[in-house]
């Protein structure tokens, strides 16, 4: 594996769950094989925790918890966290107190000290972004599972026993859009500094025309589309969608949304999967109709407080996405793609 270079917020629970599938996910799901060759890992977003004691949700604790229990026999290989990394300021510094109240005090199964892969989110914008990616770095830490080397950065992966790859582009939505917050809808005033946007645009165009991978995952913490509280995220939509289309990427995860859905356009081959309900829940379905006609395939959240995370398993025949709830480790929801047709 390489790597290359207290504000309000309102927790809606006045929805109960909604789940729209296909007939093709009434199916059984796909049962992973633990002596297949296959690489295995795990995806959560927006599990912050809180500013002030106890610094953690109970959703998030039992999202932290279960995740622990399903890496038991799973094998996971690495976990990707899609930003709002702390709730709702970010940190100060490297040594600040979160990291460990809301991170390493959490998240203490053995099975799950391996690496994590971590990109900001909004919320983490609002403090220091260079505190998270230096904690990376810092000594005596309690584990060293942080990994944040860059901004943005990319992943190379090669299925074991096999000569499948795997590409993950993780990138920064927050400085190529601009910030928010939680009761904007997905229209943002613009980045910050427009030749840092323009840098990481060229930068992310150039990893996906480079990459002959057989799956290529792009992540961000915006979601290009959502039909919850804050909807598409227009700007992703007008500069990141046509490269993820016309580079033949296979999907793109995202957080911010504070549930779980998968959105699919009939006119495209690129999977959108929301993963954002690991430490708050929304039931808002406000943005329904503002996503293109029958994309979304999956929604899901509920006023019970469980929380939700994802799994992923690629082998050489496919790459199976699977959605999990907290409570018993449910699946939810899966997804199976096939590798890239290259042009």
């Amino acid at each position: 594996m390489a790597i290359e270079c207290c504000k309000s917020f309102v927790l809606r629970l006045t929805a109960v769950v909604l789940i729209l599938t296909t007939g093709v996910v009434a199916a059984p799901f796909k049962a992973y094989d633990k002596d297949q060759a296959s690489l295995r890992f795990m995806v959560l977003g927006d599990w912050g925790g809180l500013p002030a004691y106890p610094y953690r949700t109970g959703v998030e604790k039992d999202v932290a918890a279960r995740m622990g229990k399903v890496a038991e026999t799973m094998d996971y290989k690495f976990v990707l966290g899609l930003g709002d990394n702390f709730y709702f300021d970010g940190v100060q510094n490297e040594f600040d107190k979160r990291f460990q109240e809301t991170f390493e005090d959490v998240f203490t199964a053995k099975s799950l000290d391996i690496p994590w892969y971590f990109i900001a989110g909004n919320h983490d914008h609002n403090g220091n972004v260079s505190a998270q990616i230096a904690y990376t770095k810092r000594a005596n830490k309690r584990s060293n599972k942080w990994n944040f080397p860059s901004l943005y950065y990319s992943l190379n992966y090669t299925v074991p026993g096999t000569n499948t790859t795997v590409t993950i582009i993780q990138y920064d939505s927050i400085t190529l859009c601009g910030n928010t917050d939680d009761f904007e809808d997905g229209l943002l005033m613009g980045p910050e500094n427009l030749q840092v946007a323009t840098t990481q645009l060229e930068w992310l165009e150039q990893q996906l025309k480079a990459t002959k991978s057989d799956y290529v995952i792009v992540t961000a913490h915006y979601p290009v589309w959502s039909a919850a509280e804050h909807g598409p995220t227009k700007c992703l939509v007008q500069q990141v969608k046509p490269l993820l289309e016309h580079y033949g990427v296979t999907a793109y995860f995202s957080g911010h949304d504070h549930n779980l859905q998968h959105l699919k356009e009939e006119d495209s081959d690129v999977e959108y999967f929301v993963i954002g309900c690991a430490n708050f829940i929304d039931t808002s379905q406000k943005h329904k109709e503002s996503v293109p006609k029958d994309s979304l395939k999956f929604i899901w959240a509920e006023d019970k407080g469980r929380g939700g995370f994802a799994q992923v398993q690629v082998t050489e025949e496919d790459l199976t996405f699977t959605f999990l709830e907290s409570e018993d480790g449910k699946e939810l929801y899966q997804r199976v793609m096939k590798p890239r047709k290259l042009k």
